[in-house]
């Protein structure tokens, strides 16, 4: 009976060790943008885990909204696709609240935005100029640049969105957008309505495209390079589970990243 005990107190403890390990796997909150989301970390969500045994958790609510998260405490970094100066450029744009002064860009990979048109549209190439004319109002039909006698119209992403941020300093040169451009909530929308408007233009990670079912949808315009970084914000340096999952997708992690 003694004996009996001992070991039923041993399997237990045993037990209870392989339920602590269990619990003791480490959660790390990523909020922010969805091209960093669906590029990086949902591709390699299951390979991150089984090499470093941590489990993110993601919002995809872009950039600026993201930011907000990190700062309010609401997650441990936020997921961004620009420049550290323009994230918070774009949480202020989301939120209309300020950020604070010791946040640090963690540097992942590079990103491509593509200008997607809808497939009917005759026109495969555009310049810098014309892109911008497009989009801010004063190009308002494609005849203009060799399409055919249709209103311009213009698909972009909320306010928060680093997608739409990017675009606008680079291309657009702070030019606002037209008047009554459609503006949506995610990436996904944005090529599904320019797949239903012939006259319709908007501008996406090529990541995006990539994804099932979405390269059919839209056609993609030759243009001048536009390109952005991805990255995760932290407050300070990076924790170590922060910094695992940026050394990760850095290292061995990196054939997992979406094209």
């Amino acid at each position: 009976m003694v004996t009996k005990a001992i070991l039923t107190g041993c399997a237990l403890v045993a037990g209870m060790t392989v339920f602590s390990g269990m619990a003791a796997a480490e959660t790390v909150r990523l909020h922010g943008s969805t091209t960093v989301q669906k590029r990086i970390m949902e591709p390699g969500k299951d390979a991150l885990k089984k090499a470093t045994g941590i489990d993110i958790v993601l919002v995809g609510n872009g950039t600026g909204n993201g930011v907000e998260d990190l700062v309010a405490g609401k997650c441990d970094a936020a997921m961004a696709s620009e420049e550290l100066a323009d994230a918070v450029a774009s949480m202020k744009d989301a939120s209309g609240k300020a950020a604070t002064g010791d946040l640090k860009p963690n540097v992942i990979t590079d990103d491509i935005i593509k200008v997607i048109v809808n497939p009917a549209n005759p026109v495969t190439k555009l310049s810098k100029e014309q892109l911008k004319g497009l989009h801010n109002g004063t190009i308002d039909n494609w005849s203009k640049v060799g399409g055919s006698d249709l209103s311009v119209i213009v698909v972009t992403s909320h306010l928060g969105s680093a997608t739409r941020k990017v675009f606008q300093k680079s291309v657009m040169e702070g030019t606002p957008y037209v008047a009554g451009a459609l503006e949506v909530e995610t990436t996904r929308k944005e090529i599904d309505n320019v797949s239903q408007f012939p006259e319709g233009i908007g501008a996406v990670s090529m990541g995006f495209i990539n994804l099932p079912g979405n390269k059919e949808k839209v056609k993609i315009v030759d243009t001048p390079v536009i390109s952005r970084p991805l990255m995760l914000i932290t407050k300070g340096d990076p924790s170590p589970a922060v910094q695992k999952i940026v050394d990760f997708f850095k290292g061995e992690g990196k054939k997992y990243i979406k094209d």
